[in-house]
């Protein structure tokens, strides 16, 4: 069975079995690049929000959020500068100065994300049952 796609048949047919081989593989070949192109500007793509994601966490803190920072130091942010910021940790509230640079996660903003997210999925939840309770009275009557 002959599984050489219609465009290559075409080909064949045309240049002859000398060229079949050539031809073939310029068409793969160039077939490989275009997918490699694709695939990198998808990667590229999604790496750029993922950056911007984290500029935007870093330039939104604000004092009393508590964060981590890539080395694992977990405190609560004390003062807010262009590039830098004190943190405080542990109980005998030592300060500790950083670059925006080094933080890693907004606890804080995540928790309340999440908060935010399962408020809506609560309404969400709440109104589809409304509508079907609105839907089961009108079926009984």
């Amino acid at each position: 069975m002959d599984f050489t796609p219609i465009f290559l048949m075409a080909q064949s047919a045309q240049g002859g079995a000398a060229q079949q081989g050539t031809g073939g593989t310029m068409v793969w070949m160039v077939v490989l690049m275009l997918f490699f192109v694709f695939y990198m500007f998808f990667i590229s793509r999604r790496d750029k929000k993922q950056r911007q994601e984290e500029q935007d966490m870093r330039d939104n803190l604000k004092v009393g959020d508590e964060i981590v920072t890539i080395g694992g130091i977990m405190g609560r942010v004390v003062s807010v500068k262009d590039d830098s910021v004190v943190i405080e940790t542990g109980a005998d509230r030592n300060k500790i100065r950083f670059t925006k640079a080094a933080i890693a996660t907004n606890v804080t903003a995540q928790a309340r994300a999440q908060q935010v997210k399962n408020e809506r999925e609560a309404a969400a939840k709440k109104a589809k049952a409304d509508k079907k309770a609105g839907k089961d009275k009108k079926a009984d009557k």
